[in-house]
């Protein structure tokens, strides 16, 4: 029997996203759970068909939801997570409410208050790839963001192998196609604005810098991070930038340290020196792709990752801590 989970913002780009993907998982029944929705909003992006109901604590029971999953904004998310814990109910939220640990970093970066604290110091962060031990025992899991999952992919097993020199910094040029701003209408991500245009945002301050931090174990003084919206539908491209420690002297040695770190892992794909993935790659697929050039002469290195950021950068890494959270099968649905 399929297991009842619902979903909360299905009209969203990752909500859209989240039903695309579950609605050919074989044990989920997706359930479109209706949350403050105007009768006037545009039709929902999928989900005829499938089982939808009205939000509350009391119809979530009733369902027999074992998770919800909330493609919200992060002040929605903190105003729903606590009654859905409550009604023990697992909760894995795609928004940026539970991923900083602390009040003092939601506060900095989000510039809001956080309202729900014991909640955010709970949270288990929800990259599989290095936090898989946690997640199945979690009751609330924050599904990180999509220029981190990349990032972090990319820098972690570096840092964890003392592969990069990082008194010299490292750079990360990352790249994003226009869903990642959401749904919602704004005159920035109009086709007017973004059509034959290029444009860099939230320099030196971007909200998903604190995570990468958080992850990689890098100072602040020690990244560089610079978003930029191209005009594309979705995609992630990174291209990070840093000079390697002296235990590095080709581009295999680099190669090594991921085929060790990354062996047995489903979603990321490794790729010859050299060679260097594209977005198409990884369009419409839950797998993170990294590309490796090395200058042996001044030990300069560049990693390029490259993700969907509605499927691993979103909808399909909540999934695989959907799966973990209920026992099934990390890749199912998946591949």
């Amino acid at each position: 029997m399929s297991v009842p989970v619902g979903i909360v913002g299905f009209r969203g780009y990752s909500g859209a996203e989240l039903v695309r993907i579950l609605s050919r998982h074989p044990g989920i029944e997706p359930v479109l759970l209706e949350h403050r929705e105007s009768e006037d909003r545009p039709r929902p992006l999928g989900g005829n068909g499938l089982r939808r109901i009205a939000y509350s604590i009391e119809n979530a029971s009733a369902a027999g939801l074992a998770a919800v999953l909330l493609a919200t904004p992060p002040e929605a998310s903190m105003d729903l997570a606590l009654g859905l814990l409550e009604a023990g109910i697992k909760v894995i939220d795609l928004s940026g409410a539970f991923r900083l640990g602390t009040v003092e970093n939601y506060k900095r970066w989000y510039k809001e208050e956080h309202t729900q604290p014991e909640l955010l110091a709970e949270a288990v962060y929800g990259l599989p790839e290095f936090c898989r031990s946690r997640i199945p025992s979690a009751r609330l899991i924050s599904n990180p963001g999509c220029y981190p999952t990349a990032a972090n992919l990319a820098i972690k097993p570096l840092i964890e192998a003392g592969a990069i020199a990082r008194s010299c910094g490292i750079v990360c040029d990352a790249k994003s196609g226009v869903s990642g701003a959401g749904r919602k209408a704004s005159l920035k991500t109009s086709f007017c604005e973004v059509a034959d245009n290029f444009s860099a945002y939230s320099i030196l301050d971007h909200r998903h810098v604190p995570e990468v931090l958080r992850t990689s174990g890098l100072d602040e003084a020690e990244f560089c991070f610079t978003a930029q919206l191209i005009p594309i539908p979705r995609g992630i491209l990174e291209t990070i930038y840093f000079r390697s420690s002296e235990s590095i002297s080709s581009a295999d040695d680099l190669l090594k340290i991921y085929e060790k770190r990354y062996s047995e892992e489903p979603f990321v794909r490794l790729y010859s020196p050299g060679q260097i993935p594209d977005v198409a790659a990884v369009s419409y697929q839950n797998f993170c792709d990294l590309g490796i050039k090395f200058d042996p002469r001044t030990r300069r290195a560049v990693v390029v990752s490259v993700i969907d950021n509605l499927v691993k950068g979103a909808a399909g890494q909540a999934v695989q801590n959907l799966n973990l959270a209920l026992g099934i099968s990390e890749t199912t649905g998946l591949l």
